[in-house]
């Protein structure tokens, strides 16, 4: 749910059914309610709510002036009550007003003595004026406390325009009032009116303009099948179409499940003849739901384009849809937009028209649906003035959740007009949205509206759109933490990757390999294992395994060897001494025997010994080789090499020259600096190195105060690591050293 708009709340002492603004002032609004013929003691009324700002709200109920200039709160001034013996107000609609007064009609029926008598006089006018403009400090009297109207309510007229009712029980009733804009071409007005509870539905179009309900007032009647009756009616004025007389008005209304348009002037006596536009199917036969949504409103968007509600069967929602009338007023559905699922059953719709400075810019109208939870969805519409209509843009503007405890009877949008000073001196401007209620209450909401696009030197006049509402609370917090969990996920990444090239922690993520040389030579560290190993110490104690596994395997044979002659000289000497006796000759051959077999084994354990000498010497070779390799590709750091080298040094002779050696020298091309790696003696880059046992004591401090500067050697690390490490460039060293 959005943020929540500024709004006004009242609660009256009656229901309320309707509400209109005034047209030209949309500081006042008019709502009429009531309990009915004096049953239920609660009386009929008609308000006109008074609201001077977007900040100040006044509401005036029929007969009651209500002071809102505060902005959360309002309070009742002037109370008018309309007679008990009646109906109360079912539907109004305000036809013209002036800066003193305003001229509305209503729907109330006459009393049910009258109804009897086939009297239902349900079409009633009023002209209600204004009171005098009050500072929002001088309005009232006390909070609640109303003040005594000093304007007057004048009847205008009151008519019967519905055919007599035939059914048994009196119960048709003026359902629907509507009424058009006047023309901007002779200020002609039509009105509408739509019946209720009747046997046989119709709808009746009347001339606005007149003073009263007399004389030759009904301009033409539209009737309905039996059972049927009009779910919503619209009327749009056609000044500027090419093709039609001035001052023709298309109408459209919807029953359950057809849309009709007729067109029609103001001269009396005509019957127009209204068309089917569209007619929503009839389910597929396989279908699982039988019943077809029904249509509960409708309003003009354009004299081309209408504007449907419908609900779908058992409460199972909402649609807005859009239906594109051709010349012929054919009708095609162009747009179909869901409802939000909160809204299982929609009950009131009321639109409204930001109109564009020019037919050349789009159009936004502003979209109010009611739902039968007493939530209010609102929308904007973005559309071109004149079809073809193919960039619409239909969207959900906010939701404006529990506004009413009960059911919503009504909605109504202020209408907006443009304003006439230029746009750096002009204050905000606003839309307002009335809702009523049968739980007693009206809600005013505040709608800011923003110039679009913004306003600039060149254009200083642009057209208004309705404000962005925001995002809300459940947005925001889904997007915050979203974007929390990717600032923390970034920055273990991170961390991790540093952690890698530091030698914090084993390679995952193989971030060394990101390195450019130069960069990862700089930085760039070793991972040490627990037991003080590194990676490249780990991949030489698997090779130096492997070489003790070759040595044991051939230690195992010398010593199966071994045992083989033990038991044969064994064996030679007890058949020797047994056969002494008896025959020395053969005693003698027995011994020559022995010594043959001794012999051969003694050969045996020679050539097996040679060979694990000479195997375990070419493992270790191997080892260090493939190392030195590693060590001359990866430029490992001289203080993983430094652990190496003293971890893996009993593995080799220190006089075999053949063994590669570590050898610590000086950069050739930085002599600060120093390098390491693994070389033969006597090889090149070699040439003139020393063991650290082999240096002098001043050039041993001299390369151990190097090494310490570098970093690669501590002093509680003692000398043990550094044994057995051959230090290059020795005298260089120390005539830099000497030099420096």
């Amino acid at each position: 749910m959005a943020p929540a708009l500024a709004s006004a709340k009242l609660t009256l002492s009656y229901p309320v059914y309707a509400s209109d603004f005034d047209p030209q002032n949309s500081n006042f609004l008019l709502v009429g309610g009531g309990g009915g013929e004096g049953r239920t003691g609660l009386g009929n009324k008609i308000v006109i709510d008074h609201l001077p700002s977007p900040r100040c709200n006044t509401l005036i109920r029929s007969q009651t002036l209500i002071n809102t200039s505060r902005k959360q709160t309002v309070s009742e001034v002037v109370e008018i009550n309309l007679s008990q013996d009646e109906d109360s107000v079912t539907s109004l609609a305000v036809a013209s007003s002036t800066s003193s007064s305003v001229i509305a009609f209503a729907g109330i029926n006459s009393s049910e003595k009258d109804q009897a008598v086939g009297k239902n006089e349900h079409l009633r006018s009023f002209r209600l004026e204004y009171p005098p403009k009050r500072s929002p400090d001088s309005g009232s009297g006390k909070d609640g406390e109303a003040q005594e109207y000093q304007g007057q309510t004048a009847p205008l007229g009151r008519a019967s325009l519905f055919r007599p009712s035939t059914a048994p029980k009196k119960e048709t009733y003026q359902r629907i009032t509507r009424l058009s804009r006047p023309s901007k071409i002779n200020g002609g007005q039509l009105g509408a009116i739509a019946t209720g509870l009747a046997p046989e539905g119709e709808i009746v179009l009347f001339d606005a303009k007149s003073n009263g309900p007399m004389g030759p007032w009904v301009e033409a009647r539209l009737l309905l099948g039996e059972g049927e009756e009009a779910a919503g009616v619209d009327i749009v004025g056609l000044d500027e179409a090419e093709d039609v007389p001035p001052g023709t008005f298309s109408v459209a209304y919807c029953t359950n499940y057809e849309v009709h348009v007729c067109r029609t002037t103001l001269k009396h006596n005509t019957q127009p003849q209204s068309q089917l536009a569209y007619g929503e199917p009839h389910p597929d036969t396989f279908s699982s739901v039988k019943a077809r949504p029904k249509f509960r409103s409708l309003r003009f968007i354009t004299p081309h384009l209408l504007l449907l509600l419908q609900n779908r069967p058992n409460r199972q929602g909402a649609d807005l849809l859009l239906l594109e009338l051709s010349p012929s007023n054919q009708g095609r559905i162009i747009s179909r937009k869901p409802l939000h699922s909160g809204i299982n059953s929609a009950t009131a719709l009321s639109v409204t028209n930001l109109a564009a400075l020019t037919p050349s810019q789009s159009t936004q109208h502003v979209i109010s649906v009611a739902g039968l939870d007493g939530s209010i969805s609102i929308h904007t519409l973005e559309h071109p003035f004149r079809p073809p209509f193919k960039s619409l843009k239909l969207r959900l503007h906010n939701l404006l959740r529990s506004i009413h405890p009960l059911q919503i009877t009504s909605l109504s949008f202020s209408t907006f007009l443009p304003p006439q000073t230029p746009q750096n001196s002009t204050p905000p401007q606003y839309i307002k949205l009335a809702s009523t209620s049968i739980a007693n209450t009206v809600v005013v909401h505040t709608l800011p509206l923003i110039p679009s696009p913004p306003p600039s030197k060149k254009s200083p006049k642009q057209r208004y759109v309705l404000a962005s509402p925001g995002r809300s609370d459940a947005t925001q917090m889904t997007l915050s933490v979203i974007i929390s969990a990717l600032a923390i996920a970034l920055g273990a990444f991170l961390l991790q990757a540093f952690t890698e090239i530091r030698g914090g922690s084993p390679e995952y993520l193989g971030a060394k390999g990101w390195l450019n040389q130069r960069v990862h030579d700089y930085i760039a560290l070793p991972y040490m294992f627990e037991n003080g190993t590194s990676t490249a110490v780990a991949s030489i104690s698997g090779l130096s395994d492997h070489a003790s596994s070759t040595s044991s395997s051939i230690h195992k044979q010398i010593t199966n060897t071994i045992v083989d002659l033990r038991d044969t000289v064994s064996d030679s000497a007890k058949a020797a001494q047994e056969t002494l006796a008896d025959s020395p000759e053969i005693a003698k051959e027995a011994i020559s025997s022995a010594l043959d077999a001794a012999s051969a084994a003694a050969s045996e354990l020679k050539e097996a010994s040679e060979a694990y000498t000479d195997t375990a010497s070419q493992s270790i070779t191997s080892a260090f080789s493939s190392t030195t390799a590693e060590a001359s590709n990866q430029y490992l750091h001289i203080r993983d090499l430094l652990f190496r080298h003293h971890n893996h040094r009993r593995h080799v002779d220190p006089s075999n020259t053949d063994v590669p050696h570590m050898i610590i020298h000086h950069d050739d091309e930085d002599g600060d600096k120093l390098k390491a790696g693994f070389h033969r003696v006597g090889q090149e880059g070699a040439k003139e190195a020393k063991r650290f046992e082999e240096l002098s004591e001043k050039e041993r401090e001299i390369w151990k105060r190097k090494l310490r500067e570098a970093g690669v050697w501590a002093v509680d690390e003692g000398e043990a690591v550094l044994k057995g490490v051959f230090f290059g460039g020795v005298a260089q060293a120390v005539g830099r050293v000497v030099g420096g």
